[in-house]
């Protein structure tokens, strides 16, 4: 018997698709068209995920959920613990197509490549149109970063951001950027010094609300084996809240924002940073909104031009690059080992549990919530599995899970590219390496530590520094022609043959006490 019909398109929204100007809803009718989304355990526990990350996700759906249907839209809708979840897309949407027989389905571009394909292949199975359709969240569409690509010889954030600076208008004097300059980076490198960040304002909180916490509670159970703590969740899972952590941030964080960025301090996990990655990532917040929210700011003379333009480069630039990157560069980009690291992730990064300060203290912060700014990513926790030889997927597998703002298409490319330059060169033109001498100058966790970041070997020689000198001795071959990592390489050359042996024996016992 044939199934009876009951709505001509089912829209998909996916849980990092929260935008009620989706192009999913173009043309949508109300009276034919119906919305589906699930919640499926496979999505949580591909990677070992961050309860927070969890609660972000779930939290932000069903929110999302409820406002569709006080829009009077149909929505069905699977929650994790509703009897029968087959806890994976294919079946679920096997379920949902065979009750409602739809003319089509309709799905925006999803954000992981895994997704997409589980997508392609169910719809394929079920013999149902399927139509793909561009996330107009973005500002760069893939197609349009491979005509950017095309003909060149490397790829470089610099040369895309200024095109995206002409192409929307942003920040420019005519032809020429506003102010000279097309970046500030070097007035935005400040550290604090010995006398600390003072009183940062802190940042727009918000008490879980009923949703919220039933959601909380379901995932302390559900998933209580899981990494990380949700007695501190106090992200925004609302559009409003989005909006308000924004207007927050710009208020009382952006004007310092630019010259602190990479700084860090003990037990002050976010400074002057938005925390917005989030909200903007399951897209609650549209990336041209929190663009023009800064540039009024700079306008009134509320934020100087250096935290502006700082600011806007995250979002115009850095984000729509690394998507560019993933797509052009995805399946096979997510299995690139350029340096043949090939070590384990080591324990400490799933407790916290060690006595170098600088990891105790970013780790730490990330089990409690979810959340490093993106200098704790890539010169402390980032850093030291480069130095260690973590094999990149084993990092790569752990920002997925352990960050509230992850989602493939802006993590990897940031963790296998530019933290562990895996990719070749692809996303930075070397890799990011330093002592712990670097650490101790950006921040104040090194006179916390019992280790000196200015000693390779003896009993209390920083890990990082130790482990430093022996990453540039082991890639020294590979290195020699790149000409950024010159200078580091002739320090190393002052170093005696004995010094260097030394070295990497301590670098050596260093890795067997982490195995």
């Amino acid at each position: 018997m044939a199934r009876k019909e009951r709505c001509r398109n089912l829209v998909i929204v996916l849980g990092d698709q929260l935008n009620h100007d989706s192009a999913a809803f173009d043309n949508f009718d109300s009276k034919k068209d119906a919305v589906w989304m699930a919640e499926v355990a496979e999505e949580s526990t591909h990677v070992w995920s961050h309860k927070a990350r969890i609660v972000m996700f779930l939290a932000s759906m069903r929110h999302f959920r409820d406002g569709l249907i006080r829009q009077k839209i149909q929505v069905y809708y699977r929650e994790l613990d509703d009897r029968g979840n087959t806890g994976d897309f294919a079946h679920e949407l096997s379920g949902i197509v065979n009750q409602l027989n739809p003319k089509c389905l309709v799905l925006v571009e999803p954000g992981e490549w895994r997704v997409k394909e589980i997508f392609l292949t169910t719809a394929a199975a079920l013999n149902i149109e399927l139509d793909v359709r561009p996330d107009r969240h973005f500002l760069c569409t893939p197609n349009e970063f491979a005509n950017h690509a095309k003909g060149r010889k490397q790829l470089r954030l610099e040369f895309f951001y200024r095109e995206q600076r002409r192409k929307y208008d942003i920040l420019m004097d005519g032809e020429e950027p506003e102010g000279g300059k097309w970046n500030y980076d070097t007035t935005n490198r400040g550290s604090f010094g010995k006398r600390g960040p003072g009183d940062v304002p802190m940042p727009k909180r918000f008490r879980p609300d009923s949703i919220t916490n039933r959601v909380i509670d379901f995932v302390n159970r559900r998933f209580k084996d899981h990494p990380g703590k949700l007695d501190k969740f106090d992200w925004p899972v609302t559009p409003k809240q989005a909006q308000q952590t924004l207007s927050d941030f710009i208020e009382n964080r952006l004007p310092s924002f630019g010259e602190y960025q990479d700084a860090m301090w003990q037990d002050e996990p976010f400074l002057y940073h938005s925390r917005v990655s989030a909200a903007l990532n399951l897209k609650l917040l549209s990336p041209r909104e929190v663009i023009e929210q800064a540039l009024v700011a700079y306008r009134a003379g509320h934020a100087p031009l250096n935290a502006v333009e700082g600011f806007v480069r995250q979002i115009l630039g850095w984000r729509e690059y690394v998507r560019g990157i993933y797509w052009l560069y995805m399946p096979e980009y997510l299995d690139r080992n350029s340096m043949g690291a090939n070590r384990r992730l080591p324990d400490f990064y799933w407790s916290g549990d060690t006595d170098m300060h600088c990891l105790n203290q970013v780790i730490g912060q990330t089990l409690d919530y979810g959340y490093a700014h993106h200098i704790q990513r890539l010169m402390v926790t980032g850093l030291f599995a480069l130095l260690l030889g973590v094999h990149p997927k084993r990092v790569h597998e752990w920002y997925l899970a352990m960050y509230v703002d992850a989602v493939e298409w802006v993590e990897l490319p940031n963790s296998l590219g530019m933290s562990q330059f895996a990719d070749g060169g692809v996303m930075a033109s070397k890799p990011y390496v330093a002592s712990g001498k670097y650490i101790q100058r950006m921040s104040n966790y090194c006179g916390s530590c019992s280790f000196d970041p200015s000693k390779a070997t003896g009993q209390d020689a920083c890990p990082f520094t130790t482990l430093y000198w022996d990453y540039l001795a082991r890639h020294k071959q590979r290195l020699t022609g790149n000409r950024r990592m010159s200078l580091q390489l002739r320090n190393l050359e002052r170093k005696t043959p004995k010094e260097v042996e030394a070295i990497q024996q301590h670098a050596t016992q260093l890795r067997e006490a982490l195995s």
